[in-house]
């Protein structure tokens, strides 16, 4: 007889995220995604000041404001019909940078780590599920030191990006036509300081833990968690101040990998799907720039407040490890199938910090001090924009409709609405949802499999719901906090 597990929430992740699986002969036979808050950001900026939204958008999440920042920014860019000076295109990339190293190391370090790395029996490592931890003792309080290590080299990440950005979160610096920043020599030279010593621990510490921890949990940590093996990536981190409509001078090129095949992407043929999300029917299957946010508390059969996001009616997974393959990086590529897993998610995130890393000093070299980083423009009356982006963790896109000087419409499909949403009107699984399915349990008192797969996946609920709906409790099998 099946049996029913609910993790409610998942810690460990951004936000709120309900899982619950149905287990038959200690395997995963079906998985349902639950984003457990309403998402209602684009409502607030209704009739505001186009030129605010690159910075209430920010306020989505403390650990994701550049992403939203930076989408809205490339969004605005589109509508007002202006373009950044050199300057201003290689900041917002130095920002974008510091913020894909804080987020990467702080992923691996803090959240997901700890499913493999055994602290001490005191906070921050407890509570925690109890068996599997295989580590080799001398690895494993090497791991725990360097878990203390990362927080000061995150910490320095935030610090490196407040150079340009001012502060962090929520930086002041962002708006259309670029950044409202001065580039001098004292500042680059403090960017640089910053930049050699995280590196270092990119090369020399972050990506031997993730081959130690993949040597180590190998045999089974590249065959679970395999997901839908279709992969998306919008692009992002722009590398020409030249027109780039396909999204191909980037460090992360726009494109998409589906049956074996490298195609490009549309963004036209991008939908949301709401039959299982807490959303009006009637706003199902309509392409962002023309959606709604109509929230539909109850609706029958529904059990998020995700969206159901596809591409010509397909489920894609996005992020590092999407990015990497959509590359063709070669070291993920030659995994084959062990890449679709759990440590391929991982190997392609630390992977990506060490390349991100490495191009942000080329940079630096390319600011000029004194020279403008911002291009002045006007506000339409009418107009339309599309902003879209790689995040850290995956495909970010904005879409900004202009009416007589205002917001008449926002919508934002963020990087967990991809992967973590809920099944689609044709009732497909989101990608986390697939991952789950097929997955060993081995005790379902320690479900330890299930949040090993959520978290390679790195979700931020917060991105993709925002504000408390008051539910009923109800009744649970299984109920856990990790």
């Amino acid at each position: 007889m099946a049996q029913r597990i609910i993790i409610d929430p998942v810690t460990r992740i951004e936000g709120h995220l309900k899982i619950e699986v149905e287990v038959d002969g200690g395997k995963v036979i079906d998985a349902k995604s639950s984003g457990t808050l309403f998402r209602g950001l684009e409502l607030i900026l209704n009739g505001r000041d186009p030129r605010d939204a690159c910075h209430i958008m920010q306020r989505i999440c403390g650990v994701c404001p550049i992403a939203h920042g930076t989408a809205s920014m490339l969004c605005l860019d589109d509508a007002f019909g202006v373009k950044p000076p050199p300057n201003g295109r290689i900041v917002r990339n130095l920002i974008q940078g510091a913020n894909y190293l804080q987020s990467h190391i702080l992923h691996f370090y803090h959240l997901a780590a700890l499913d493999y790395v055994k602290g001490p029996d005191t906070a921050p490592f407890i509570p925690r599920y109890e068996g599997d931890y295989r580590l080799p003792k001398a690895i494993n309080d090497l791991a725990v030191q360097h878990y203390i290590k990362a927080l000061d080299i995150r910490k320095k990440a935030q610090e490196m990006l407040a150079v340009f950005g001012a502060k962090m979160p929520h930086v002041t610096v962002f708006t259309a036509g670029g950044v409202t920043e001065t580039v001098t020599a004292e500042k680059i030279t403090q960017f640089r300081q910053y930049l050699r010593e995280i590196t270092a621990f990119v090369d020399d510490v972050y990506i031997p833990d993730v081959l130690a921890v993949a040597g180590v949990y190998g045999d089974d940590g590249f065959s679970i968690g395999t997901g839908c093996k279709n992969m998306l990536s919008y692009g992002g981190i722009r590398l020409t101040d030249e027109d780039d409509p396909d999204g191909q001078k980037q460090l992360f090129r726009r494109g998409r990998y589906i049956n074996g095949q490298f195609l490009p992407v549309d963004e036209k043929k991008i939908t949301e799907e709401v039959k299982y999300s807490w959303f009006n029917d009637s706003t199902t299957g309509k392409y962002p720039g023309e959606g709604m946010t109509e929230p539909a508390p109850g609706k029958k059969g529904a059990y998020s407040w995700l969206k159901a996001p596809r591409y010509e009616g397909t489920p894609y997974e996005v992020g590092p490890l999407a990015r990497q393959i959509v590359n063709k990086q070669k070291e993920v590529i030659d995994l084959g199938e062990k890449g679709f897993s759990v440590l391929g998610r991982h190997f392609a995130r630390a992977l990506e910090s060490g390349q991100v890393a490495h191009a942000m000093s080329g940079w630096l070299d390319q600011l000029v001090p004194g020279e403008p980083a911002f291009a002045p423009f006007n506000v339409p009356k009418e107009g339309s924009g599309v902003g879209l982006h790689e995040a850290p963790r995956g495909a970010l896109g904005h879409w900004i409709t202009v009416k007589d000087y205002r917001i008449g419409n926002y919508q934002a499909v963020v990087p967990t609405t991809w992967n973590g949403g809920p099944r689609d009107d044709k009732g497909q699984r989101g990608p986390i949802e697939e991952a789950l399915v097929g997955s060993p349990v081995k005790d379902a008192d320690n479900p330890i499999e299930l949040v090993r797969i959520v978290r390679a996946f790195d979700p931020c609920i917060a991105c993709a719901v925002h504000v408390l709906e008051v539910k009923g409790v109800s009744k649970e099998v299984k109920s856990f906090r990790i």
